[in-house]
């Protein structure tokens, strides 16, 4: 029989609707469950392509006698982090204050005011490693519950008021200048490995927001070694297992130090991001290399993550059936020597092992290998290539594929939407900014409400209950105004002011310029959550801050301005001390100190040849954060149109920088060298 959870949305609370515990979603109802009964609330937090929370799900959620066990003592809270970040972002604060790791599934026991008193995250479901089972700890938790409720009490008292006092104690009333940003890169190059890309040891993960401060650093300051990393980088990754060599798109991180093996899970917002930056780091250096890993991770995008309305979907999982009932991590990717031989045949089964690093002893498990793209010696016959490649991927699409989370989540979505638009206008693609624009009408029809309030997610044309976070107003803001750059529709700029103006009003902290995750109406949790430091994504902080950047340079908005000033303190404080860990900040700190450039590109007609290239020309600056506004004169779709006229008939562009701007020109080179391209 269903559980509570059958009528949720999230594809991760759907997998556990049949489950014998008796679930309760995120809700007042379920504390209000556990006063009345006097029970402590047991909650379970993870996300639909997490290996561990499925392996812990089949182990103890699916077995009958843990499930009455719980039903009998606790009153169980299943939570999609990826629905709910802020709690978990509370609690999972917590866990790593207690324990020093965190991680997913987190299990956390909670009295019935939410006050966290113990944590983990996986618990097996037989003592093992050190760790006790599952049942064990839900023994002991009820032992304690029952026997020493009043100890319970304060440590959970004592922890929640712990957490309470950790307010962000990181911002200053100074801005980032040019001896921050260049300690940060200071400390970047020392923890750079020049032998294989990226940042520190294992598990690596892609540092897209990292790579994005390297190359404006090296726009605004010539500096070789900020465009090195990021080009050697980009490079590495590109070559590794991390990247799928047959269908594009990249796994969420690599296990070890060369990129060699993923874990397989695609995320939505890691292939938004990456997408994004190989196509500034072609637009830098022209590599090729990385044009062609853009359009594939960008077709990848729009080919298996796209939805039936329009949006994209949040991840595909790491595990599928090897073809035996099974469900294995990578079963869909990998590849033994065998396998190609009976896809390729012998002689091109041969040229695909050498060519994609293929190895007898496999460089997965039980002989298997990920497909890679070592450096070679000698020239190979690309066209024969692109063939092995297309029947590979034909065999490999008819293996039981990955499930898919299918709900859309607005910040990733304005992620992705940023990605398309741009890679679709430098590469001409209008079919990419065809799916990007599709993706945003689908946040203004469905997500936003007629107060442009966001709900963080939908599923199937249906919007979520959940408010969106900061990250969710900051990261559509991003995105709709790249689209206003890509297509000259001043609307998506008028949208982004409307999310911007929920950011001024309901998210910042008018005494100190910081901002919070959730808004000031929000539900209270025990804390209210806030984090000005990337993870996989920018900080909804740091996102904003570029947000509010770009819009007032856009529209010459000074409060916007100076909240994007306010919020880049925290950058000044954190950037020389963990660059890693706030490269999006660092990025949106470049911006400011190069300006950013104001270009108003104008001509009798959006299609007009001559208008068309000026525009191109724009979009290709390597100028940090640049903005671009592209129309018709007096059009009145972007106030940096206003008042600039055609030079003598002919398309012109107009560029500003700090309140001065330079004379106009109908020329695309001298536009290039005014923006250094």
């Amino acid at each position: 029989m269903a559980n509570r959870l059958a009528h949720e949305t999230s594809p991760y609370l759907l997998q556990h609707a049949d489950n014998p515990v008796d679930w309760w979603p995120w809700s007042a109802e379920a504390f209000e469950e556990a006063r009345e009964s006097g029970r402590p609330v047991l909650l379970s937090v993870g996300y639909s392509s997490c290996h561990w929370c499925h392996v812990m799900a089949h182990e103890s959620f699916e077995d009958q006698e843990t499930a009455d066990y719980l039903n009998a003592h606790f009153v169980s809270v299943k939570v999609d982090r990826e629905e709910r970040p802020d709690v978990d972002a509370v609690y999972m604060e917590a866990v790593q204050a207690a324990t020093g790791q965190g991680g997913w599934p987190m299990t956390v026991f909670l009295t019935p005011d939410g006050e966290p008193f113990y944590f983990g995250t996986y618990f097996p479901p037989a003592p093992r490693s050190g760790m006790p089972s599952f049942r064990q700890v839900l023994e002991g938790v009820t032992h304690a519950w029952e026997q020493r409720r009043d100890e319970v009490a304060e440590v959970a008292g004592k922890i929640t008021r712990d957490l309470a006092g950790r307010e962000s104690a990181f911002q200053s009333a100074e801005l980032p200048g040019e001896e921050e940003l260049a300690q940060a890169l200071l400390g970047l190059t020392r923890e750079y490995d020049p032998q294989r890309g990226g940042f520190g040891g294992a598990p690596k993960f892609p540092p897209s927001m990292v790579v994005e401060f390297l190359l404006r650093h090296h726009a605004r300051t010539g500096a070789e070694g900020a465009l090195q990393m990021a080009v050697d980088t980009c490079e590495r990754m590109a070559r590794g297992g991390i990247y799928d060599q047959l269908g594009g798109g990249f796994a969420r991180y690599s296990v070890d130090r060369d990129w060699v093996v993923p874990h397989f899970e695609k995320m939505l917002y890691d292939n938004a991001l990456l997408c994004r930056v190989y196509a500034h780091v072609w637009r830098a250096t022209g590599s090729e290399l990385a044009r062609r890993v853009a359009l594939e991770t960008a077709d990848f995008m729009v080919r298996e993550l796209r939805t039936v309305e329009g949006g994209f979907a949040s991840a595909l999982d790491a595990d599928s059936d090897d073809g035996s009932g099974r469900h294995v991590e990578g079963a869909y990717y990998v590849w033994t020597p065998e396998q190609l031989g009976e896809a390729l045949g012998e002689e091109d089964a041969a040229l695909a092992v050498q060519y994609f690093g293929v190895t007898e002893a496999g460089t997965f498990e039980e002989g298997a290998s990920v497909l890679q793209l070592p450096q070679h010696e000698g020239v190979f016959d690309g066209e024969r290539i692109a063939g092995i490649r297309a029947r590979l991927l034909a065999v490999r699409g008819e293996r039981p594929a990955p499930g898919r989370d299918d709900k859309v989540v607005a910040a990733w979505n304005g992620l992705a939407i940023a990605a398309l638009a741009e890679t679709g206008a430098y590469f001409d693609r209008p079919d990419l900014v065809d799916a990007a624009v599709a993706a945003a009408d689908l946040l203004v029809r469905l997500h936003m409400d007629d107060q442009a309030r966001l709900a963080r997610t939908s599923k199937d044309g249906r919007a979520g209950a959940n408010a969106g976070v900061l990250e969710d107003y900051a990261d559509v803001a991003e995105g709709f105004l790249a689209l206003a750059s890509v297509t000259g529709e001043g609307v998506w700029l008028e949208f982004a002011g409307f999310l911007l103006d929920h950011v001024l009003a309901r998210f910042v902290d008018e005494e100190s310029g910081a901002l919070y995750d959730t808004a000031v109406d929000a539900e209270q949790l025990i804390r209210r959550p806030q984090d000005p430091t990337d993870n996989a994504v920018p900080s909804g902080w740091t996102a904003a801050a570029g947000a509010l950047l770009g819009y007032a340079a856009q529209t010459g908005a000074e409060p916007h301005r100076t909240a994007a000033e306010r919020a880049l303190g925290v950058v000044r404080a954190l950037g020389p001390r963990v660059p890693r860990f706030i490269g999006w900040g660092l990025a949106v700190a470049e911006a400011r100190l190069d300006g950013p450039r104001e270009v108003a590109v104008v001509g009798p007609a959006l299609d007009d040849e001559a208008t068309r290239t000026l525009h191109r020309t724009a979009l290709l600056a390597t100028a940090p954060g640049a903005v671009v506004a592209y129309g018709v004169p007096e059009s009145g779709e972007f106030p940096l149109l206003a008042d600039r006229p055609l030079i003598d008939g002919a398309p012109a562009a107009y560029v500003c920088r700090n309140f001065t701007c330079d004379a106009p020109t109908t020329d695309p080179a001298r536009l290039r060298a005014a923006l250094g391209g």
